[in-house]
């Protein structure tokens, strides 16, 4: 009985799902600029059975896929490379080997080579790598024993090497991995004293690793730009920081060659937790005598045209009354969080896309009655992200536009993008993306014009056959793909109206137009 009145009082509180009929009429009747769904496949693979990671290859509109799945009576899982083209249809299936004890870490590529990272689950410090080259199907496998390695947080390919950023007892360094003669070496130009972050761009233009750090006194904060060469050699290094009272909290470096080096990031006041809004810097115009940066520019989230979008607009009005007299009074600071993206080359310079978070925490604790807890305990609970801004630079670093998508606070146990870019094929818009359940959210932006913010059209589990619907969605995720497509991938169990339920591991292709 007690049971049966927790599910009333949750169907109550949160309501019923879409219907089968709602979600026809969904699929039949799509909001407008609704993305299209042409192709869509499914691996017969269940959740707990199972586990697959998609690496995209948009130079060829491909996709690998590292599948690993158990083995009935087995003590070791079986792992193959799979191959999809464009159209998601089977090219080949590659076996791979993994030496026992060894579990899956990063994956990535430097087309037409897919590398994939295992790491000893007992010896952490002992690698293991498979290279794949994805014309031909060849496998390359390379050990490695680092003698001192722990989390990896991120793993990238430069010329066929592989830049692993790891922790290193209270420090985050790379190592470097080279697959041809099999030596590795951490990097002691990249060593930095947890929690300063870094971003990486491994930028196949310019063929240079490009690293950012951020670095306090305790007081302010400044940027440490470093560019390597493929093999790790430091090329060059130059400090970026503000004459004001502003500190530079974490940036993005522009991929390219030697003549374009836009650094895009975000600023504080005062407290670093929290970001005040963007500053950009063309870092090829160089510095005065005095050592500033004529170049540096700052954009206050309280002056972007968007940025308030999920306030209702009268308490935005509210709001930027109460901002404008802090302002005046020199009282006006902002606590927000941004996750950045890598930027990405648009129309003659470039878009910046960041996502707004905020970490949340649960309360364990005994009280008595409806007292409140006496002796209670704060857990980390994951991060909740709540809109993503999108603004256009131009190559010098001009703020053009901004805009705003505002989602569903999404959460998530680590701090990893939600939201995915594709530009569209007038090459004036953008789509903007994510993966809700079993609902695509989006939103078309053109600059700053206004547009919706809660579009969304069902993911199809059919092509054919719409009597069917996904009765639940996990392990999700959306990666751009080639062009105007996305490629969404993940778990699902499918109801069949009259047939035999299934679960799949689906991929489904997402086109705008």
């Amino acid at each position: 009985m007690k049971h049966a009145l927790l599910a009333l009082l949750l169907l109550w509180l949160v309501g019923p799902g879409p219907s089968l009929a709602q979600r026809r009429a969904r699929l039949l009747q799509p909001p407008a600029n609704a993305p299209a769904q042409p192709l869509r496949l499914e691996l017969a693979l269940e959740q707990f059975t199972s586990e697959v990671h998609v690496q995209v290859l948009p130079e060829d509109s491909s996709a690998v896929l590292l599948v690993e799945k158990e083995n009935t009576g087995a003590r070791r899982s079986q792992v193959s490379f799979q191959k999809l083209d464009r159209k998601l249809q089977l090219s080949w299936i590659k076996q791979l080997d993994v030496p026992e004890g060894y579990d899956f870490a990063a994956i990535c590529a430097e087309e037409p080579m897919v590398y994939a990272l295992f790491q000893d689950n007992l010896r952490e410090q002992r690698l293991w790598t498979a290279a794949l080259n994805s014309r031909t199907g060849e496998i390359l496998t390379t050990s490695f024993d680092t003698k001192s390695s722990r989390d990896i947080y991120e793993l990238k390919a430069l010329a066929g090497n592989l830049f692993v950023t790891v922790q290193v007892e209270q420090h985050v360094t790379v190592l470097l991995l080279n697959l041809r003669t099999g030596q590795q070496q951490f990097l002691p130009s990249v060593y930095e004293e947890i929690p300063a972050q870094l971003t990486f761009l491994a930028d196949s233009v310019s063929q240079r690793a490009k690293f950012v750090v951020s670095q306090t006194n305790g007081v302010k904060s400044r940027l440490q730009v470093k560019q390597l060469s493929p093999q790790g050699q430091l090329l060059r290094t130059e400090y970026v920081q503000a004459a004001s009272d502003r500190g530079l909290l974490t940036a993005q470096m522009s991929p390219g060659d030697t003549t374009e080096r836009l650094l895009t990031g975000t600023y504080t006041l005062r407290d670093p937790r929290y970001s005040q809004g963007l500053f950009a810097t063309d870092l090829a115009a160089g510095v005065t005598p005095t050592g500033s940066r004529e170049s540096l520019r700052f954009y206050d989230f309280f002056n972007f045209k968007h940025f308030f979008d999920f306030m209702h607009p009268a308490r935005e009005a509210r709001f930027r009354q109460r901002g404008t007299r802090r302002r005046a009074a020199g009282q006006f600071r902002l606590h927000y969080r941004l996750l950045m993206h890598d930027l990405v080359p648009f129309q003659n310079g470039y878009v910046l896309v960041a996502e707004v978070y905020y970490p949340h925490y649960r309360f364990n604790g005994y009280g008595y009655g409806y007292t409140r807890f006496m002796n209670s305990t704060r857990g980390f609970d994951g991060y909740t992200t709540t809109q993503a801004i999108v603004c256009g630079f131009d190559r010098h670093g001009a703020l053009l536009w901004d805009n705003t998508f505002v989602l569903k606070d999404m959460q998530q146990s680590e701090l990893l993008p939600t939201v995915r870019l594709c530009p569209l094929p007038d090459g004036q818009r953008l789509a903007l993306a994510y993966l809700d359940d079993d609902d695509i959210h989006y939103k078309v932006v053109d600059r700053t014009v206004t547009s919706p913010n809660d579009l969304s059209v069902p993911l199809k589990t059919s092509l054919t056959m719409p009597a069917e619907r996904p009765t639940s969605t996990s392990n999700a995720g959306m990666v751009a793909w080639y062009g105007n497509r996305l490629l969404a991938y993940g778990y699902q169990h499918v109801r069949v109206e009259q047939g035999t339920d299934r679960e799949v591991f689906f991929l489904n292709a997402i086109a705008f137009e």
